[in-house]
């Protein structure tokens, strides 16, 4: 195809997933245009949590000395919630302290298409895509508000909404129970309040996984990250849930930051900004076809997340640079077709990404079924039993345990724990097969 504008490859969404690609395929010798319909990369992304240097690495093997990190995270804490209580559990490797980082994504994004633009790669913000140009049912283009664009291969990465997959026939509508609507504040507060309160030092940071409390029978989850002079504060929850229970996700997570166990670490604290962005829930089972002639999916488009480990930059990294790759051996080869570029797939499948998405691919099913009991009532009554195991007041311990162990069987029916066991004997064998 001769057009004065064709280039190699068209990549399209600026964030981790479009960044890798956009880099892989310059340093193997392409011409590549990264889109980004944002002002700048970084501009609609308001993700809030832990990057993961294993894969930041295989991209930017520099980065520690020059990327805009806020903390490395040393603590991983699980808080769970009742309603004035909490029990929260710490671990810290003392070893591996560079693991996992924290940044605030409009630093970030940016930083890494700046790296990108350095590599060759030609960054177009304030352009949106509109459609794809489609011939001979091959991808070959895309059609923008001014113009058209041509390319032997594109590289969707446009988000969890990705309208072009749906387009082109690569995925359905997305469901709301595949779907979390995640809301987040930044709170400014002195570097040294922050350390004070999360019992770290100006080297380390803190990322807690919240459970419970208003979030109660609902599937969703609560996180907080420090930041270097600010907090991370939010909430992750399914569409359906919100939709059902008729609750708005501001105000959960004004309930949230109500509770007496947060709202300790949040005092005295300025509002710096509120997002919202969706978040891709639906895993392994709601996965869209990959690929088709001319075109591949990457990142949160591809449903490429991680949601009970919280991983989702480090999957749309890899996966972009697997992308990236293909797109490089389709070169190779001259063949752009759907039977070219199914080595894509292959890539994920051999990865970390796919095998661990089929691992947990049954868990957001199991935990919506009984999602009053694992992310209500259980947590619940571990922080009544602390509550219990730590007080002296001058009452025997022996009746207290009693009382607990026949409200635990009064409040929850023997079909209902076994309902219970039954679910967890499901996510463990899951895992396990």
């Amino acid at each position: 195809m001769v057009s004065e504008n064709k280039t190699d490859v068209i990549v399209i969404g600026a964030g981790p997933a479009g960044v890798s690609a956009a880099v892989t395929v310059a340093r193997g010798g392409k011409k590549v245009i990264l889109v980004e319909r944002g002002n700048f990369a970084g501009s609609k992304n308001m993700y809030g949590g832990v990057i993961y240097g294993h894969a930041v690495n295989e991209i930017f093997p520099d980065y520690e000395q020059h990327a805009p990190i806020e903390r490395f995270v040393s603590y991983h804490s699980y808080m769970l919630l009742d309603e004035e209580q909490s029990t929260t559990i710490t671990y810290k490797n003392h070893k591996d302290n560079k693991n996992a980082f924290v940044a605030i994504r409009a630093k970030w994004d940016k930083w890494c298409v700046e790296q990108a633009v350095k590599e060759g790669v030609y960054f177009a913000p304030d352009t949106l895509v509109n459609e794809l140009i489609v011939k001979q049912g091959r991808v070959v283009g895309i059609k923008t508000d001014f113009e058209e664009y041509f390319a032997d291969v594109v590289i969707i990465a446009d988000g969890v909404n990705s309208l072009l997959a749906k387009q082109i026939g690569l995925r359905d509508e997305i469901k709301p129970k595949q779907t979390a609507l995640g809301v987040k504040e930044v709170i400014k507060l002195p570097e040294e309040v922050i350390n004070q309160r999360f019992g770290i030092n100006s080297t380390e940071g803190a990322a807690y996984e919240l459970v419970g409390g208003p979030m109660t029978g609902m599937l969703a989850l609560g996180f907080i990250y420090t930041n270097k002079n600010s907090i991370s504060l939010g909430i992750g929850a399914c569409l359906e849930d919100l939709k059902s229970k008729k609750i708005k996700p501001y105000e959960l997570l004004e309930q949230l930051k109500s509770h007496p166990s947060v709202a300790e670490l949040i005092k005295d604290g300025e509002l710096l900004e509120y997002s919202a962005h969706l978040i891709p829930e639906g895993g392994y089972n709601a996965m869209p076809k990959l690929y088709t002639d001319g075109a591949m999916v990457t990142g949160d488009a591809a449903m490429l997340v991680n949601n009970v480990h919280f991983e989702g930059t480090n999957m749309a990294m890899i996966s972009g640079k697997f992308a990236g790759e293909t797109a490089l051996e389709a070169f190779e080869k001259g063949d752009f077709s759907a039977n070219m570029l199914c080595l894509y797939r292959k890539k994920l499948e051999n990865s970390f990404i796919l095998k661990d998405l089929k691992t947990y691919r049954s868990v957001i099913d199991i935990l919506s079924a009984r999602t009053s009991s694992f992310l209500g009532y259980y947590p619940q009554k571990i922080c009544e039993f602390f509550n219990i195991f730590t007080t002296a007041d001058g009452v025997e311990k022996h009746g207290k345990f009693v009382k607990f162990t026949k409200d635990f069987f009064r409040k929850r029916s023997l079909s209902e724990l076994f309902k219970d066991g039954i679910s967890a004997v499901k996510l463990v064998f899951g895992v396990l097969k």
